[in-house]
């Protein structure tokens, strides 16, 4: 991996995990919302933890990974939930086992949710990766507007879903008529 690549693949990750701060901050206020309208720590949990991966995907596919499309949606939103519903089975099961502990710090529902967030971002961030969004190394490019922009999915100008065209000499991807 040269150090452009590993450049780009530190960027991704910064950027995954800022959209993993924008699920906690969701997943966090309705965990909140649903302790006050007494709902279990368990039952709250799994609501907020499963409005916050619908807010990452869509945020993940269009503006992190810029391959999200009409015609894949479908498949890469099953991708997504699975392998990431596996990540965050992980992080259900550590918050649920660091509640239950009944230790004063352990316990605490903040602590345990930062805890078992951080543990499914490695998880969540390595299938995004490299089992639904794209292949282990950088290729394509996507101009929106006229500033250029890498995807790691974006589809050869073979396929017919996408047709390239040039925007101020620059070339981007469009979706075929019906398309996204």
């Amino acid at each position: 991996m040269t150090d452009y690549q590993a450049a780009k693949e530190a960027g991704l990750a910064a950027k995954f995990a800022a959209v993993g701060l924008i699920g906690f901050g969701v997943d966090a206020l309705l965990l909140r919302i649903g302790l006050s309208f007494g709902f279990s720590m368990a039952a709250a949990r799994l609501i907020s933890l499963t409005c916050a991966m619908q807010v990452t995907f869509a945020i993940n596919g269009l503006h992190v990974f810029r391959c999200l499309t009409r015609a894949k949606c479908v498949k890469q939103w099953v991708g997504y939930m699975t392998t990431n519903g596996f990540g965050n089975l992980c992080n259900f099961w550590i918050f649920i086992t660091l509640v239950s502990l009944h230790r004063p710090v352990l316990s605490n529902f903040w602590l345990a949710l930062g805890v078992s967030s951080m543990a499914a971002y490695l998880i969540n961030y390595a299938s995004a990766r490299l089992l639904v969004f794209g292949a282990a190394r950088l290729r394509g490019s996507v101009a929106l507007g006229s500033v250029a922009k890498e995807s790691v999915c974006g589809p050869p100008a073979s396929e017919p879903e996408a047709r390239p065209d040039t925007l101020n000499g620059q070339e981007r991807r469009v979706p075929a008529p019906g398309g996204w």
